[in-house]
């Protein structure tokens, strides 16, 4: 752990690879993917860049379980990780496995806002969805298991919070 973060951005940044590692045990296959809202406040804001806005713990909760089915061989290993204040900003890869044998990746952003007590109250994830799509056709992906689409017109308001 770097130096020169201060106690709250220490808290921060081990709060995410806490996050982290709970991916990693969901992509194992030993947790749901709904595990992962235990990091999130009650009056979280999540956006996703197929999915859209979700707002509020339950929301998330539900998103998480339905956005992620049939991924399960998907990856997402981390490329850097950096902190400043109350956001924690990580570059990932999306991995996506070929019938072709190949792996297609692509890069995509998340930005977190700490709330404290092991919580985050936001997350982004920016990736193009466009390059992602290229991706899916490429490697005649198909899903394992169980799959949902998301929505047809997610809401796109990428505040924080609404209320302000």
């Amino acid at each position: 752990m770097p130096q020169n973060l201060t106690p709250a951005e220490a808290e921060a940044l081990t709060t995410y690879e806490a996050y982290v590692a709970q991916r990693e045990k969901i992509l194992a296959g030993d947790a749901p993917w709904d595990t992962l809202s235990a990091f999130f406040t009650d009056d979280a804001v999540f956006i996703d860049p197929a999915w859209g806005r979700v707002e509020g713990i339950e929301a998330i909760r539900t998103f998480l379980e339905e956005s992620m089915a049939g991924l399960g061989d998907w990856e997402f290993p981390e490329q850097w990780t950096m902190v400043d204040g109350d956001r924690v900003v990580t570059m990932f890869d999306q991995r996506i496995p070929g019938a072709d044998g190949e792996t297609y990746t692509q890069a995509g952003i998340s930005v977190l806002h700490y709330a404290g007590g092991g919580k985050f109250s936001y997350e982004m994830d920016l990736m193009n969805m466009a390059h992602i799509n290229e991706d899916l056709k490429s490697a005649q992906w198909t899903p394992k298991g169980d799959f949902n689409m998301p929505p047809r017109a997610p809401v796109r308001d990428y505040s924080r919070n609404t209320a302000t």
